[in-house]
């Protein structure tokens, strides 16, 4: 396989239990998964069923129980806790429900972060931020601290914030599941438009299956296994 078409985002039998009290509940269950260059993935299931833990290995935030996660065939749980929080930064952008804007930043200040925690000039990190921003359609709200912006405004700047290092990949917990269904509609729409036009590759763990039919590919997490949607 060459290069171009290698997989960007790899899960090989991850599991996971967590203990409650004297139970054990097994959340995966050897999970595999794949995620190519450029490709939009969702994977879909009901509350509780483990998407956000799922996600949250294929981050590097979660460690898994069984198995190994892999970004551009590099194992990230083999790795070193600095290299791991290197490679989140320089690999991977996060979009969760809930946009994780400081509050005591602007728009143009919190877009910019990830490449000021890399160590990149801050003139150049302010311009990209500028250019993700306006983008996303925030030309005019770049002074513009989160307490001052919509929902739907915030949720455009998490977005990117995500992109805004070049990810090769975007993960989406629930992204849209705290807008109306109008604003979700419009958020879902831009993060596929940048997730071609950019061909960084998007994979969103949601309930809403008419969402979800927007993506490529959809998978169900039931009963801690990925299996094909019905």
């Amino acid at each position: 396989m060459s290069e171009r078409r290698a997989n960007v985002l790899e899960a090989r039998g991850v599991s996971k239990t967590f203990h409650q009290g004297p139970r054990e509940v097994r959340v995966l269950e050897s999970v595999d998964m794949k995620l190519a260059p450029g490709e939009s993935l969702a994977i879909v299931g009901a509350s509780g069923a483990g998407k956000s833990t799922l996600l949250h290995i294929l981050g590097g935030l979660d460690r898994p129980d069984q198995g190994e996660v892999l970004i551009n065939n590099l194992s990230i749980w083999s790795m070193k806790a600095a290299d791991r929080s290197n490679a989140r930064n320089r690999e991977l952008g996060f979009v969760y429900q809930f946009h994780h804007l400081l509050p005591e930043f602007t728009a143009l200040e919190n877009v910019a972060m990830p490449l000021l925690i890399r160590g990149e000039d801050t003139a150049a990190a302010r311009d990209r931020a500028a250019e993700l921003l306006g983008r996303v359609g925030m030309s005019e709200r770049l002074t513009h601290k989160p307490g001052e912006l919509s929902g739907g405004e915030r949720q455009r700047a998490a977005v990117a914030r995500a992109l805004v290092g070049n990810p090769r990949v975007v993960l989406g917990d629930e992204p849209t599941g705290n807008l109306d269904e109008r604003t979700a509609d419009h958020v879902y729409g831009l993060m596929l438009e940048l997730n071609q036009e950019l061909e960084t590759s998007l994979l969103l763990v949601t309930h809403d299956k008419r969402l979800a039919s927007r993506m490529d590919r959809q998978l169900e997490l039931r009963m801690g296994c990925l299996q094909n949607l019905d």
